[in-house]
């Protein structure tokens, strides 16, 4: 039975009829995809491009740097200016052994000679100042006191911190310039920073003291 479609009131329209929506078609789907893959493989291919001008330009420039890297190159300028630092610092290790292997052997003329040449013909790099405690330590014992003072007092300066230095420092101005309190000020700086310093044994036998500076110490430690 059929349904009787409602009545048309006067004066109106009759609506178009709708249109079914369909699906695309397989055609039109497949199209789509062929564009989708056609501009992928394209930015692809523009990208491989790009990658290989840059790789050629650095190549052209730095010779196997690291692409999109301006920065400097190391030349054989630079190379040479390295090897020749790190052959001088090498030299100067050797005299400065040199000179506690010396002192340890009580040739204390030689040592100072070794020491010297260090504080003298490589006085830019860092480890002369070390060289300069040998060479203050030596001089106490061949002599010359109030100079070995006056550089033990500018390395203590330099080398604050250092324990050696304020260790011997303290033994030198108690016994020969009878700075008591200056003396205990040092001590305390060394004796914190390494306690090995208030053993006698320990200064003579392994830091190779020279035995004037470790009898000043004795009198120190025992205020004779």
């Amino acid at each position: 039975m059929q349904i009787p479609a409602p009545p048309v009131t006067a004066g109106a329209t009759t609506p178009p009829p709708s249109i079914p929506q369909t699906s695309p078609s397989p055609l039109a789907s497949t199209r789509a995809t062929r564009r989708q893959l056609l501009a992928s493989g394209l930015l692809l291919a523009a990208g491989s491009s790009i990658s290989t001008a840059a790789g050629a330009r650095a190549a052209a420039g730095g010779g196997g740097g690291l692409v999109g890297y301006d920065g400097p190159v190391v030349t054989e300028a630079d190379r040479a200016a390295s090897a020749a630092v790190s052959r001088r610092v090498g030299e100067a290790v050797e005299l400065l052994e040199l000179g506690r292997e010396l002192q340890a052997r009580g040739e204390f003329p030689e040592a100072l000679a070794s020491f010297t040449r260090v504080v003298a013909e490589y006085a830019d790099l860092a480890l002369s100042e070390y060289a300069r405690v040998g060479r203050a330590l030596v001089l106490y014992e061949i002599g010359d006191r109030d100079q070995s003072i006056a550089e033990m007092e500018d390395v203590s300066i330099a080398l604050k911190g250092y324990p050696e230095i304020h260790a011997a420092l303290a033994a030198a101005l108690y016994a020969d310039k009878h700075a008591a309190l200056l003396a205990e000020n040092q001590f305390a700086i060394a004796t914190l920073l390494d306690p090995h310093y208030t053993d006698l044994a320990y200064v003579r036998d392994t830091k190779h003291w020279p035995p004037s500076l470790v009898d000043s110490l004795h009198d120190f430690i025992t205020l004779s």
